[in-house]
């Protein structure tokens, strides 16, 4: 099972943006992997946020992030990104990296998909 460490997050005002990234654990691969990107506020359950599929060229998001969040990866490191642009307080969340082995043809964008979590990077927004 694929070990996922992640790494960013913080506080940022309302309207900049954030990188969050998320690598494989030493001598581990992300080459089988379709990975995602989650998050879960306080008193919610935890959401689907940007998957990418393991070429890479497939991605999906979920509507209140179209246009202002991007998920990408980098194979031959073996991280995943999301990059955060025009942040707003409701994306206010911790975070979470997650893996599932897949074929490059498989979706998926439920967390009960998802085999391997990172542990989650807090993102705040202020106003």
């Amino acid at each position: 099972q694929v070990q996922l460490v992640p790494s960013g997050g913080g506080l940022v005002q309302a309207g900049g943006s954030l990188r969050l990234s998320c690598a494989a654990a030493s001598g581990q691969t992300f080459g089988p992997y379709l990975l995602g990107w989650f998050r879960q506020a306080p008193g919610k359950e935890r959401e689907f946020v940007a998957a990418i599929n393991r070429g890479g060229g497939r991605t999906d998001y979920a509507d209140f992030v179209k246009g202002r969040f991007t998920i990408s990866r980098d194979n031959a490191k073996n991280t995943v990104y999301l990059q955060m642009n025009s942040l707003k307080p409701e994306d206010t969340a911790v975070y979470y990296c997650a893996a599932r082995a897949s074929s490059n043809f498989n979706f998926y964008t439920s967390p009960q998909d998802f085999q391997a979590w990172g542990q989650g990077a807090q993102v705040t927004v202020s106003s």
